[in-house]
């Protein structure tokens, strides 16, 4: 698995990762899985569905909200959906490198009620630039 980074004190984010990770996001206290990436963006990538499938098999709620070319209301409404759907459990969301993740969860966090200052100094936190997201915040 990438590197894990810590976007807020429930949302961890990361770039790729294979269904062989799953147990050890179980163990790390992982309650709800979000996958940010289409299925064939890159060859080799594991499918959605065996992520899915290895969530199952530890216990973990899944969740798939592909963004393939930018973010849309739809985008942010199922990423907020997702991560209400965790109530205070903690969540881990993926996609090629983080950023995206990292990003559409700093929308869900703003229509959540957080400040812009919070969702950036997240953003920032999680190792991502706030700057494609400016004009939505």
């Amino acid at each position: 698995m990438t590197s894990k980074r810590q976007f807020d004190d429930q949302i961890s984010v990361s770039g790729q990762i294979d269904p062989a990770d799953v147990a050890e996001l179980a163990r790390n206290g992982v309650t709800m899985i979000i996958n940010n990436r289409p299925d064939g963006e890159d060859d080799g990538q594991p499918l959605g569905a065996e992520i899915e499938a290895a969530a199952e098999r530890a216990g973990i709620a899944y969740r798939h909200v592909p963004i393939a070319r930018g973010m849309g209301p739809s985008d942010i409404e199922c990423m907020h959906q997702a991560i209400e759907a965790a109530d205070d459990g903690q969540v881990f969301a993926f996609c090629r490198s983080g950023n995206r993740s990292s990003l559409v969860s700093a929308l869900a966090r703003r229509k959540q009620g957080r400040s812009v200052d919070e969702v950036v100094k997240c953003v920032r936190n999680a190792g991502a630039d706030p700057a494609p997201i400016a004009h939505l915040l």
